[in-house]
């Protein structure tokens, strides 16, 4: 019988640390910790810094001669196709990650999200050179979820495979503190800026600061990055590493690292839908459907993912103690309950009921989960096609789960005369698909433990 995270032609081993580890050095993990948090924060920093300019500047700036509905679908659909890349790159990145090592490659997707930022910022406006800034603006984005698409499977490798024994778990939600970390920075960036400009100033040169920011916090990043040791793990498989097949090729070869991949995207479709409803539709949901203004809603968001960072390492504790299944499908059940009650919340239009929904949905709830999503999915791969494996679920789910859901909720509502209800109603389904995919993970893991 197999166990759940092993596959026929490549290494058993399960641990993320190799059993013949000495203890590991508490200088070295501290700078891994620093590391992988650290790079976490600035690249979603400086994805959904699109997000926030999305709803808020880009609509405006880029797609000027369309109506409001229209200029928000256009630049959120340029916010999808970063979701798009990130399976291409995911599949570029893993193969360098489970080839050359975590360590370098972290380093390349940081200085290429950097980048590509910095340059996002420095765009012409369509007033200024017509068509081509929408078109420069997506060839940006491309480059953005390309980069991105290598990043989160390599944070969470580079801290749970430095993970001391029965700490995995702890380990694995630091870089989700990251993205928490990074969206609140992008929102509070933003807020910040609108209440020093006044709109015409924020509109013209305001917004592009936060933008420029990306580059200083890039270069620190890439120096903290390659101070740290190459994993453990990574170390050991390479001794018995098959190098004449491409990760992938392995990954999909067997029956059951197949059925793990597609396990691990059924159980992020809540997850992915739920980050960017909160984190990113809510935005504009708030300002253009209810009328709120546009700094409190950013604070609150903000509030939110402030919360959601404290939640998380509180979730990578019980997942050592209960299980990252349990744990992750606990949380995702109770996304499903509340999505629909949270969206009568925001109904009210009241601000202060707006924030407490996000608080308990998008602090509470999806900080519970997410801090237990990259041990769940790290423990469904072997360390040869580690990177390989955890890239294709988040980053293929991404497409569906993360990308799409700012248009799916914004066609919904705007078809149902502005109620969000069908919206919450295919929010719930979302999570119901992944709760029933996550205890099948649990049913396999029970069935043979990981030790």
């Amino acid at each position: 019988m197999h166990r759940l995270d092993t596959v026929a032609p490549v290494s058993t081993a399960v641990d993320p640390r190799p059993a013949t580890d000495d203890a590991p050095n508490p200088a070295a993990l501290r700078r891994v910790v620093a590391a992988s948090l650290l790079g976490t924060t600035i690249e979603w920093y400086d994805f959904f810094l699109y997000s926030t300019a999305a709803s808020m500047v880009f609509n405006k700036l880029f797609f000027p001669d369309t109506s409001s509905f229209v200029g928000t679908m256009l630049s959120f659909a340029t916010f999808a196709v970063g979701f798009v890349m990130r399976p291409i790159g995911g599949l570029v990145f893993g193969h360098i990650g489970d080839r050359i090592g975590r360590r370098r490659t972290l380093a390349l997707t940081m200085l290429l999200m950097g980048v590509a930022t910095a340059l996002m910022g420095a765009l012409p406006t369509a007033a200024t050179v017509g068509v081509a800034a929408p078109l420069l603006l997506l060839l940006l984005r491309i480059v953005q979820g390309f980069a991105l698409g290598g990043e989160w499977a390599g944070a969470v490798l580079l801290a749970v495979e430095h993970a001391p024994r029965g700490r995995r778990g702890r380990y694995g939600a630091v870089p989700q503190i990251g993205l928490a970390l990074g969206l609140g920075l992008g929102t509070l960036a933003f807020a910040l800026l609108q209440s020093v400009f006044d709109d015409r100033q924020f509109l013209l040169y305001g917004w592009r600061i936060a933008f420029a920011v990306s580059i200083v916090l890039v270069v620190i990043g890439v120096i903290v990055r390659l101070a740290v040791d190459e994993t453990p793990a990574f170390l050991a498989a390479q001794r018995a590493l098959d190098r004449s097949r491409a990760p992938i090729r392995t990954l999909l070869a067997d029956p059951i690292t197949r059925r793990n991949t597609l396990l691990g995207c059924l159980a992020r479709w809540a997850e992915g839908s739920a980050f960017n409803t909160w984190g990113v539709f809510a935005i504009t949901y708030a300002t253009a459907t209810l009328g709120l203004h546009k700094i409190p809603v950013l604070i609150a968001v903000t509030v939110a993912a402030a919360v959601m960072a404290a939640v998380i390492p509180f979730s990578g504790a019980l997942t050592d103690r209960y299980g990252s299944a349990r744990v992750y499908g606990i949380g995702v059940g109770l996304y499903a309950v509340a999505v629909i009650p949270v969206f009568a919340l925001f109904d009210t239009g009241s601000l202060a009921w707006f924030t407490v929904g996000l608080v308990v949905a998008f602090g509470l709830i999806h900080g519970l989960f997410y801090g237990a999503q990259g041990t769940l999915f790290a423990e469904l791969f072997p360390t040869e096609v580690r990177y390989t494996g955890i890239s294709v679920v988040y980053q293929f789910s991404g497409i569906y789960a993360s990308g799409l859901t700012p248009l799916i909720l914004t066609a919904l509502i705007h078809g149902a005369g502005g109620r969000p209800w069908t919206a919450a109603a295919y929010l719930a389904a979302t999570g119901v698909v992944s709760v029933l995919a996550t205890a099948w993970i649990g049913h396999l893991k029970a069935r043979q433990p990981i030790h």
